[in-house]
């Protein structure tokens, strides 16, 4: 059930990161070409560009976790047995959730301290700017949950015990390749 729930918020989040990205290139093309052609511009470009940069960072990175799309390396962990990589999955997921904790309790304390703070061109509350970290968090740790209990119970098999892509040259979203060591690759 969780993996359902995440699999459609993810899919969700896809798509918003899609229009994200078509309104962010509208909007910094016709900047550009306002200024160059037009000689003016549109005030709220780069401010809103910028704070939808933000938002996709954080809403993507959710997405790339579910995904084991996040890049690291495998030198030592690759090296170990089925149980040393176990435990350091298990040791990797809890950093990983006291993470998702961090960013929380850090983007909670900005929201609320820069609510009533208002942006120099959009007028509108900074909050809104910090809230992605809250957003990241809450929609990541039941990821992460739910690797922690793959991990507990048993069903992941010893050829998926990496939570990593070793390169970028895996294609993205090829999940049974891109949690294999890079050694049996």
């Amino acid at each position: 059930m969780l993996k359902k729930l995440v699999d459609h918020y993810c899919k969700l989040i896809s798509y918003l990161l899609a229009v994200i990205m078509l309104v962010m290139v509208v909007l910094v093309f016709g900047n550009v070409f306002m200024r160059y052609a037009l000689n003016s511009g549109f005030t709220l470009s780069e401010e809103l560009s910028r704070w939808l940069f933000v938002w996709m960072t954080f809403l993507g990175a959710v997405v790339a976790l579910r995904d084991n799309g996040h890049l690291g390396t495998d030198m030592l962990v690759g090296k170990l047995g089925p149980a040393g990589k176990k435990f350091c999955m298990g040791v990797s997921l809890a950093l990983m959730l006291f993470c998702c904790w961090l960013i929380f309790k850090g983007s909670y304390n900005q929201t609320m301290i820069n609510l009533d703070s208002t942006s120099a061109v959009m007028e509108v509350s900074q909050g809104w700017l910090y809230a992605s970290g809250m957003v990241f968090a809450v929609l990541g740790a039941p990821i992460i949950l739910g690797d922690l209990w793959r991990l507990l119970s048993g069903q992941i098999d010893d050829n998926h015990l990496m939570l990593i892509q070793e390169s970028e040259d895996v294609p993205h979203g090829d999940a049974s390749t891109a949690a294999v060591p890079s050694a049996t690759k």
